[in-house]
């Protein structure tokens, strides 16, 4: 993590208000408030995060795009200057070793993942290049998010500038509020969402701009608490809870980071196998969850005394008012509608993912 993001955490203007705790590789909030009004600010106009346990990572070189085009698992070749998808990188068996989203800027590919993630995805990557002409260069950016249905107005008013049209992963660079800043199209939360990256020494200006505007426009400063909750309802697996490397990309849901029309990549061949299957055999679903607490990650999932899942993540849901979990069963029970019984002897039942979503406005 930077030093000017240590001394801003450490700072009044971040943390008089907030829990500070580990996420994913960073340090960073929790909480500022109360985490059940934090994620219903974010349902109903916006939340500001600091996501600074996102890490960044510039592809550079001649041959940066076939490249990564033969390393991940989705179409890079095809991305123009400005645009991005989501993909991941995979062993030879298909497992996921880190998912990534990579971001086509004019001289680089911009690689964002979670920081705990990062060393681990370069000396993957880095054992593959042999004769091209690729460099991998870890950058010091920080993040902040802004998610919700009011996040474009928010994002506009902290910056200054108007946003174009943009699609998931579009991005594009502005100096408009006096400072180099990237504006990202992503989501973690199934609302609208926008990331803007800039360099530490400008983190405390963009934090402090962003969190007045949120509050004087009825939007809350938000912490990782929220944060799951809201993943969790919009059905977003995440990496170390929800996937990793006993995990296929098929069995995750992962659709969004696989192009079936490329060509080879590290491990292809075992998602092309699984694809033309027609199945696998286990499946990451949504559950319903009859509890008095939400189960924890690892419980097991039994029918008639046979162990037929696991529970990943759960949370009760603000926006439902019901306790929610992500687990992985047979596909035999995967199903909308089949009843399970928690190891604890709780009840849930299989429903289909996303558990809520909003109607797209468009970005």
């Amino acid at each position: 993590m930077p030093d000017p993001l240590r001394s801003l955490l450490a700072d009044h203007h971040i943390s008089r208000r907030a829990t500070l705790a580990e996420y994913h590789g960073g340090l960073v909030p929790a909480r500022f408030s109360d985490p059940v009004a934090e994620h219903c600010a974010v349902r109903a106009a916006a939340g500001v995060f600091d996501v600074s346990f996102r890490a960044k990572v510039a592809a550079k070189g001649a041959d940066r795009a076939s490249f990564l085009h033969n390393m991940l698992s989705n179409d890079i070749k095809s991305l123009t200057p400005g645009h991005g998808a989501y993909a991941a990188l995979l062993d030879l068996k298909g497992h996921i070793v880190a998912d990534v989203r990579v971001y086509c800027a004019e001289e680089a590919f911009l690689l964002d993942t979670d920081t705990d993630l990062r060393d681990k995805l370069v000396r993957a990557l880095e054992r593959y290049i042999v004769m091209d002409d690729v460099a991998l260069e870890p950058l010091e950016l920080c993040t902040v998010s802004f998610q919700g249905p009011r996040s474009r107005a928010l994002v506009e008013e902290t910056l200054g500038v108007g946003l174009p049209a943009l699609s998931e992963f579009d991005h594009f660079l502005t100096t408009g509020p006096g400072y180099a800043a990237r504006v990202v199209c992503a989501t973690s939360t199934g609302e609208d969402g926008f990331e803007v990256w800039v360099e530490p020494n400008d983190l405390r200006f963009l934090w402090e701009t962003a969190s007045r505007k949120a509050l004087a426009s009825g939007a809350l400063p938000c912490g990782t608490e929220a944060l799951e909750s809201l993943r969790i309802e919009a059905g977003i697996p995440r990496y170390g809870p929800d996937f990793g490397e006993d995990t296929l990309p098929l069995e995750a849901g992962l659709l969004n980071a696989l192009s079936f029309t490329k060509g080879c990549y590290l491990g292809q061949e075992i998602v092309e196998r699984a694809r033309s299957r027609g199945h696998v055999n286990w499946k990451l679903v949504g559950l319903f969850v009859e509890a008095s607490a939400p189960p924890a990650p690892g419980e097991k999932l039994l029918s008639d005394g046979k162990e037929l899942g696991e529970v990943t993540s759960s949370c009760f849901s603000p926006t439902l008012g019901k306790t929610l979990a992500l687990a992985y069963v047979r596909r035999e029970v995967s199903g909308p509608g089949t009843e399970l019984t928690l190891d604890s002897g709780g009840k849930v039942r299989v429903v289909a993912l996303p558990f809520y979503s909003r109607p797209k406005t468009g970005s």
